[in-house]
């Protein structure tokens, strides 16, 4: 039996309640994922950040709250809690799940359940794979996750494989500094972008967000 302990939050969007299992803390382990670990990579240090919420997805899923989905396949990369995901699950959309962690399925679809929703589809991949079968999307949604400098470029490879010629890509950026090697890759790759920061995040986070959200568009 897993020996990590969890918690249960309900998050509010207008009359919509999203509610999430998730890790008590950022220093739960599972001691007896080593195979797991060495498979795939993790750390110990690095292993609970798939199940929390971050402040950054929190900003992202208040601002994808009224953004106009309408008709779009919509891809959130690096979703582990996939508190967005759930929110657009909730609301009908055509949202695709994805992220490396091995344990974040398992989450996503008992809070699908436990929200009284249809699973989300879900591959677990990594930014440098090949192989995956995703396919194209109109909008790819992304929270804190430009958080190591030497992801960037697998990540914007990753980005505008799975983009349509037309897209949008919308990512919440807590400030780690390193947005603008991304943007000026994004730019490459035929994207404009803008960046701006997210309106009264104080009604919602308990610390200042330093950070921004960044929507890129190519027409």
């Amino acid at each position: 039996m897993s020996n990590i302990r969890v918690k249960y939050n309900t998050y509010e969007f207008d009359k919509i309640d999203i509610h999430l299992k998730t890790l008590r803390d950022k220093q739960e382990y599972d001691n007896e994922k080593e195979q797991e670990l060495n498979e795939y990579g993790i750390s110990s240090a690095t292993w609970s950040l798939f199940g929390v919420v971050w402040p950054a997805s929190e900003v992202l899923a208040k601002y994808i709250k009224d953004y106009d989905v309408r008709g779009k396949r919509v891809l959130e990369i690096g979703c582990g809690i996939a508190l967005s995901s759930h929110l657009l699950n909730s609301k009908n959309v055509d949202i695709t799940a994805t992220d490396y962690h091995p344990e974040v399925e398992s989450f996503l679809n008992y809070n699908s359940a436990l929200n009284n929703l249809k699973n989300i589809p879900f591959e677990r991949t990594s930014w440098s794979d090949e192989d995956d079968t995703l396919g194209k999307f109109d909008l790819i949604i992304g929270s804190d996750i430009l958080y190591e400098r030497w992801h960037i470029e697998e990540l914007s490879s990753f980005v505008s494989k799975h983009a349509k010629k037309k897209c949008e890509i919308i990512i919440s950026d807590p400030g780690r500094g390193n947005h603008a090697k991304f943007s000026k890759i994004m730019v490459t790759l035929g994207f404009s972008f803008m960046q701006f920061k997210p309106k009264k995040t104080d009604e919602y986070l308990t610390k200042a967000f330093k950070g921004q959200l960044i929507k890129y568009t190519r027409e």
